[in-house]
């Protein structure tokens, strides 16, 4: 049973994680490189005790929230600690460079559990101070088991709908870069491009939802995004590309005047829309 949970970085989401797993009564002992970050989530109430070497032996599970690239580092520090049974987790946007390194890490402490895992929430907005008990009500949290555990991994389901996630989805790392190229990368792309148009700036009193909805996520982290959309350049290219071929049918439409096939490009989004929001 899940009753310690300890926290590597404690930016957005993982500050965010602390304070709802305090709230719910659970210890939470938290880490983030930043001294300043430390003191802004421990007022935050996002951690009970700091991580350290020393106590990282009392932790049920380790989720560490940091960039991708950075995790097998952090893992490392806190890794021979862990007690016999501890799972270690993560809450990082891409996952095959992550289960790729819990495998290495795997060979070394094969009595440890090993699951991937990526929660379906944010914001625009990153860091503790915009950090939120509400963050993850009713999310959908993904699960990429890398160890073959079935207990523990219906432990997990358990644990997390507990708290208030929506579902919980178990996929392999691959389905997940495909799915989160689509869903998630390829969306900051085009809200980042979208907003770089002049008539951005003076679209004051001409917009209404729909421009907010499309340039919300414009707004972003661009060190982690950059990070992010280049380990998983594979997936986001091809849908990147498939894009700008529809964009392209759309504005040859226009090009050539052409009401009727415009008329159909439209329906067929509009059909396609309805279909998936039926499901």
């Amino acid at each position: 049973m899940i009753r310690t949970v300890g926290i590597v970085g404690l930016g957005l989401m993982g500050a965010s994680f602390g304070r709802l797993l305090v709230k719910k009564g659970y210890a939470v002992y938290g880490a983030d490189k930043d001294a300043a970050v430390m003191r802004k989530a421990d007022l935050a109430g996002a951690y009970t005790a700091p991580l350290t070497t020393e106590n990282a032996g009392e932790l049920d599970m380790l989720v560490i929230a940091i960039f991708p690239r950075d995790f097998e580092a952090a893992a490392r520090q806190y890794l021979p600690a862990l007690k016999e049974g501890a799972i270690l987790s993560d809450f990082c946007g891409n996952k095959r460079i992550v289960t790729e390194a819990m495998a290495r890490l795997g060979s070394e402490r094969p009595d440890l559990v090993y699951v991937g895992g990526h929660p379906m929430a944010g914001k625009e907005y990153a860091g503790v101070e915009h950090s939120s008990v509400r963050l993850f009500d009713g999310a959908s949290m993904i699960l990429v088991p890398v160890t073959e555990d079935l207990f523990a991994l219906a432990e997990l389901k358990r644990f997390y709908l507990s708290l208030g996630f929506g579902e919980v989805v178990v996929t392999t790392a691959e389905r997940h870069d495909e799915m989160i190229s689509y869903t998630s990368q390829l969306c900051h792309v085009v809200s980042n491009a979208f907003i770089k148009s002049e008539t951005a700036r003076a679209h004051g009193g001409f917009s209404a939802g729909s421009y907010r909805d499309l340039t919300r996520v414009a707004r972003l982290n661009p060190d982690m995004w950059a990070e992010l959309m280049t380990d998983n350049r594979d997936c986001l290219k091809k849908e990147l590309d498939r894009l700008i071929a529809d964009l392209s049918r759309y504005s040859d439409a226009l090009g050539a005047g052409d009401e009727e096939a415009l008329r159909a490009l439209l329906a067929e989004g509009d059909r396609i829309k309805r279909e998936i929001d039926r499901k």
